[in-house]
């Protein structure tokens, strides 16, 4: 069997890529897809990941990526390992491929062998198998919405859907990727932009120019899903929904609502899409109510 150890980027091999996403789409349908939506957003995948792969007979069987998250934690800047795109051919299965990669993946990020500090002192990843994890010294953390009652309509309608064939709209995200506050000071995301795009590059994008900036957010008959906000300074929920010109009844918030202005909040616990949050390391914010938002999870 011949084997990658792993690649700094998918540059060095250019057949590499092509490899991967075929493994990737037998596991995660669609996943493609939206690395390519992307990559024409100007955040590839190839750029981002560091990619631990293991082949037989020249087709990839099993891949574990490790990239680079700038998160905020408790008022501290810190960048994290996102491990994700985490997969093995079914029929390679339960031959311990995984566990070499995963083992790796770990020398790689926290090793000391070859370096006199860690990579990394926090490992990320979300899933809906935790099992699979907790072997290598991953744990879960409890993650959080918040619902807020409110009973308003906005009086104008400043939204709109940023239109990515226009070459103004493309610099305006990249502008507020590169510059943005974090969401929350408890956990929130700065200058980052691939997993970003994967997440969210193929859904409606909603920019108000008034404020400057960008909601990824949804609305549901009169209820209000808010998953993130991209902008130099995060301003109050009620000017955010002062520019929605519908009666909105609820707001779901799925971050950490501190910055928001917002009284009366009620915390939920929640399994975000049936996914639980993992973590290894140190985790300044264990003990509070967050959630890692939609746009960062990997």
């Amino acid at each position: 069997m011949s084997q990658y150890r792993f690649k700094q980027s998918f540059s060095d091999d250019p057949s590499l890529s092509d490899k991967l996403f075929d493994l990737m789409e037998v596991t995660f349908p669609g996943l493609s897809s939206l690395a390519e939506c992307a990559r024409k957003l100007g955040a590839s995948w190839e750029t981002a990941s560091t990619p631990f792969i293991r082949f037989h007979d020249d087709i990839a069987i099993t891949h574990v990526g490790v990239l680079e998250i700038p998160m905020q934690i408790m008022g501290q800047k810190l960048t994290v390992g996102g491990i994700h795109g985490i997969a093995t051919r079914a029929e390679f299965r339960k031959r311990g491929y995984y566990r070499e990669v995963m083992e790796e993946v770990l020398g790689y990020c926290v090793g000391v062998a070859r370096r006199r500090h860690r990579l990394y002192e926090t490992l990320v990843l979300t899933t809906p198998q935790p099992e699979f994890y907790l072997p290598f010294g991953f744990r879960v953390v409890e993650e959080h919405i918040f619902k807020v009652k409110c009973n308003f309509t906005g009086s104008t309608d400043s939204f709109r859907i940023l239109d990515f064939t226009d070459t103004k709209d493309y610099t305006l995200l990249h502008r507020l990727l590169e510059t943005r506050a974090p969401v929350s000071n408890i956990v929130g995301v700065v200058k980052e932009k691939p997993v970003f795009c994967v997440n969210e590059g193929s859904r409606p994008l909603y920019y108000a120019e008034d404020l400057d900036l960008i909601a990824c957010m949804e609305i549901e008959d009169t209820r209000l899903h808010l998953f993130d906000l991209v902008t130099t300074q995060i301003c109050s929920l009620k000017n955010i929904i002062a520019k929605i010109p519908q009666l909105i009844e609820e707001v779901v918030i799925y971050f950490s609502p501190e910055l928001l202005d917002v009284k009366n909040v009620q915390a939920f616990a929640h399994t975000f899409d049936e996914t639980v949050l993992m973590v290894r390391g140190k985790f300044a914010a264990e003990s509070e109510k967050f959630m890692l938002p939609r746009s960062a999870r990997c």
